[in-house]
């Protein structure tokens, strides 16, 4: 035991948020001594890392995983929010990551949490089952991985919990493919994560795995649950999304909207996935937002916030059919004032290099 443990562990007996996550802990593994990976200088007085702590379980059932749990996004010492329902920020996150023979927890998994903690604090916005993220790359950025994207899905053995600061959750990540991402936007994560369970046991996360879209009759599965269930994304980002107005007096105002070309195609698939389902959609752009709405007549209104777009079934298709991810410019027939500009997608490595042009 180093000296962070040491100091974890005498945060433990002094910590009623602390203690209710270990008795979570300990209904499932009883008189088991995990490895545990504290942090020296607490996030509150400038250490680098918003975790207190990330205790690590070995488990040899269903397969062979670690079961990895954060200790930090729930409050530990003492109840510093106002809200007296939460403790922190309603949950605290797990990981079941597939063991490929080693001795100890690989130690990339705990930095990707703490990665996902920084987002958290940085940003307020709490992890939840059903939500989703794109990496932009492999979660364990040293390795060739197909897995690229996390989901979000309730802990299927912690579950809920209650200490003295209020009720939290264990929200487990499940790492997924970028083509698993794409299903789960025009589609939902709790549905697709029901239908891949049997193949990931306790929704573990394996590198070496490749897409569940491979298997035709889960895939076929998965078609079926899109057409008849719809979509569950209500917003999408685009980082090149704007509008422009052209006045005409005499044939009335027109619109063109631009798109980033790495967006199109699944947003393709989302337009008939919430519209025709009669759900509106609204992307989100850098200085503006525009929101497409289900109507029965097509037309274009601008508001404080942006644009709204009402599209009838006819726009909708014909909308969905033409948004492919090439770097083009048309005008929709069904709707005459409204044009379409897909223009190029820059992917950017950390250091700002383009690595990849889409469009």
């Amino acid at each position: 035991m180093n000296e962070e443990e040491l100091r974890s562990g005498e945060a433990r007996e002094e910590s009623p948020g602390w203690q209710a996550i270990d008795a979570a802990l300990n209904r499932v593994y009883p008189g088991i001594e995990p490895f545990h990976y504290g942090t020296l200088v607490s996030y509150r007085l400038g250490g680098p890392d918003p975790l207190d702590g990330v205790s690590v379980y070995k488990r040899t059932d269903p397969v062979p995983h670690w079961h990895y749990v954060t200790y930090g996004f729930t409050e530990l010492h003492e109840k510093e929010s106002e809200n007296t329902q939460f403790s922190g920020f309603g949950f605290e996150l797990t990981l079941r990551l597939a063991a490929e023979g080693e001795e100890e927890p690989p130690v990339w998994a705990i930095n990707f949490l703490q990665n996902l903690a920084r987002y958290v604090f940085s940003s307020g916005n709490p992890f939840l089952p059903g939500h989703h993220m794109d990496a932009n790359g492999p979660i364990e950025s040293d390795r060739e991985t197909a897995i690229t994207a996390i989901a979000f899905v309730e802990d299927p053995e912690l579950g809920q919990i209650e200490s003295p600061f209020g009720e939290s959750r264990f929200v487990q990540v499940v790492g997924i493919t970028h083509e698993e991402l794409d299903l789960i936007k025009v589609w939902n994560t709790r549905s697709f994560l029901e239908l891949a369970k049997a193949r990931l046991p306790l929704y573990l996360t394996d590198l070496k795995r490749e897409s569940l879209l491979q298997d035709t009759e889960l895939r076929a599965a998965a078609e079926l649950g899109v057409r008849t269930e719809g979509s569950s994304t209500g917003h999408l980002y685009f980082d090149s999304l704007l509008w422009e107005e052209h006045r005409n007096l005499l044939k009335g105002n027109s619109y063109v909207l631009q798109l980033g070309a790495k967006q199109a195609e699944s947003l393709a698939r989302i337009v008939t996935g919430r519209l025709m389902h009669d759900r509106s959609l609204t992307l989100i752009g850098p200085d503006t937002e525009v929101m497409l709405l289900p109507d029965l007549q097509n037309r274009v209104a601008e508001v404080e916030e942006g644009l709204h777009l009402y599209l009838n079934a006819d726009a909708a298709a014909e909308l969905s059919r033409r948004l492919v991810p090439i770097e083009s410019e048309f005008r929709l027939e069904t709707m005459n004032q409204l044009t379409i500009r897909i223009v190029k997608t820059l992917m950017r490595d950390s250091e700002g290099n383009i690595v990849e042009t889409i469009g």
